[in-house]
Formats: structure tokens, sequence, C-alpha cells
């Protein structure tokens, strides 16, 4: 049974992630995002260790939320993570515009607004 309280759609596509890991060392990466829906996803091929109730960042075309993370597990091949995430309010879906919604242009984020370089 499903008990999700929201429809969520099929998709595959390249986000970047950033935050502090479980070792307490920050980190910038790329992911993929799919099943996603205006509240959530979840993410793959996470190099990091994360666990649950971190908050992690993501930049996808322009536009970046805060999330936490609800649960995390290894992917099929066992060395990578996948990590279930759930959006902090009040930050906007930056794949909104995947789901049938438009975006404001106020939720763009410009070059110099990107997270600094973690890495």
């Amino acid at each position: 049974m499903d008990r999700r309280s929201e429809p969520r759609r099929q998709a595959d596509f390249s986000v970047t992630v950033w935050g502090v890991d479980t070792r307490g060392e920050r980190f910038l990466q790329e992911a993929r995002a799919c099943d996603i829906s205006i509240s959530g996803a979840l993410l793959s091929g996470i190099e990091v260790d994360l666990r649950c109730g971190d908050v992690i960042g993501i930049l996808y075309q322009g536009r970046k939320a805060r999330y936490r993370v609800v649960w995390v597990r290894c992917d099929d091949g066992g060395d990578k993570i996948q990590a279930a995430i759930h959006r902090i309010e009040p930050d906007a879906c930056p794949w909104q515009e995947l789901l049938g919604g438009e975006a404001a242009p106020s939720e763009i984020v410009q070059p110099s607004e990107l997270p600094p370089d973690w890495t």
C-alpha cells in the first residue's frame, strides 16, 4: 500500500547536491533524481555517507532548495548511496515545471548565489 500523499512522476535527471556528510566534511557532487514529486525525490549515485535527518541542498537548472534526508540505502551495486529526500518549507520545488507548474522568476539562482566550492 502506497502511503504517499501526493503523486510521483518517474524521471531521470542530474542535480547538484551539497551538504555535510556523516564525518562532518562538506561535499559537493552530482547525483541523479528520479521518482519526483512537488515535495520530494529519490536520489541515486551519492558518493558520501548520509543519515536520516541530514539537511542537504539541491540545485536543478538554476533553482535551489533544502531537503531533509528521509532514508538512505546502498544502491544495487553496493558502491553508492540512494536517499529519499523531502523538501523543507518554505523553499520552492526546483523541478516544479516537470510536474506541470511554473516556478517564479525570483526563484532562479544567479551564479553568484551558488554554494561555495566545498570540495
